[in-house]
C-alpha cells in the first residue's frame, strides 16, 4: 500500500515542480501578482525536467517517510516551498518573503491537523519551540556576522525549526548543524574544480533545505 501511494504521489509531485519552474522563472515577482498569475504557462528557472523530477522524487521519498499519516500533507507542503526557495536562492541570492513566511503559517496549521487528530501536542509545542530557538540561534549568528547570514537565513531558520522540532530535539540540533557541514562540502568541491575562488560566495539557503532534508529522511532509520 505505502509503494502504491509513493508511485501515485509522482504525478502530482511533478505537477508541482512544473508550477514551481515557472513560479522561479518569474522572480523577482511584482506586488499584487497572483498565484495563479505566477504559475501560469511562460518562461521558467530551469530547462525541464531537473526541477520537475527532483521535486517528484522529492515528494516519493516524502510519501516513504511518513505513509499515509496526518504529519504527511505538512511534510510535502515542505517539499514544494523547499524546491521553489532552492531554485529562487540559487538563481537570485534571496529567500523571498512570500514563499518562507505562508510556509510558516500553513506548516504550522497542517501540524496541527495530526495534534489534535492524534494528541500529539507535545510534538507541535515542541515544532512551536524549535522554530523559535532555530530563529533566535540564526538571528544571533547573522548579528554577529552579517556579511555571512542574511535576514531570509534566519527566517527560513524558524520554518526548517519548525519541522525538525516536531521530530524532535536532537532533529533539531542535527538538521541546524547539517545545513552547515552541506555548506562546507559544497564549498571545498567547487574549491577543488575551481568553480569558486577563495572568495567567492555561496546561498546558504540551499544547504540548510538539504540539511534539514537529508536529517528528517535519516530520522527513519532512527529506532
Amino acid at each position: 500500500m505505502l509503494v502504491v501511494l509513493a508511485v501515485v504521489a509522482l504525478v502530482p509531485g511533478a505537477a508541482a515542480g512544473v508550477l514551481v519552474n515557472r513560479a522561479a522563472g518569474r522572480f523577482p515577482w511584482p506586488a499584487g501578482t497572483s498565484a495563479r498569475e505566477l504559475v501560469a504557462p511562460g518562461p521558467v528557472a530551469v530547462r525541464p525536467p531537473v526541477v520537475e523530477a527532483l521535486t517528484a522524487l522529492l515528494a516519493v521519498l516524502t510519501v516513504l517517510r511518513f505513509g499515509a499519516s496526518w504529519e504527511l500533507p505538512a511534510f510535502l507542503l515542505l517539499v514544494v516551498a523547499g524546491v521553489l526557495l532552492t531554485v529562487v536562492d540559487l538563481r537570485h541570492r534571496l529567500l523571498p518573503n512570500r514563499v518562507v513566511l505562508p510556509a510558516l503559517v500553513a506548516g504550522a496549521a497542517l501540524l496541527l491537523v495530526p495534534a489534535v487528530a492524534g494528541g500529539a501536542w507535545d510534538a507541535l509545542l515542541r515544532a512551536v519551540l524549535g522554530a523559535a530557538t532555530l530563529f533566535a540561534v540564526y538571528l544571533a549568528l547573522a548579528l554577529v556576522s552579517p556579511g555571512g547570514l542574511g535576514m531570509g537565513d534566519v527566517k527560513l531558520a524558524a520554518l526548517l525549526g519548525l519541522y525538525l522540532g516536531w521530530l524532535g530535539w536532537p532533529v533539531v540540533v542535527l538538521g541546524a548543524l547539517a545545513g552547515f557541514v552541506v555548506q562546507a562540502v559544497v564549498a571545498l568541491a567547487l574549491l577543488a574544480t575551481r568553480r569558486i575562488g577563495l572568495r567567492g560566495e555561496l546561498p546558504f539557503g540551499p544547504a540548510m533545505l538539504a540539511g534539514a532534508a537529508l536529517v528528517i529522511g535519516g530520522t527513519a532509520l532512527l529506532p
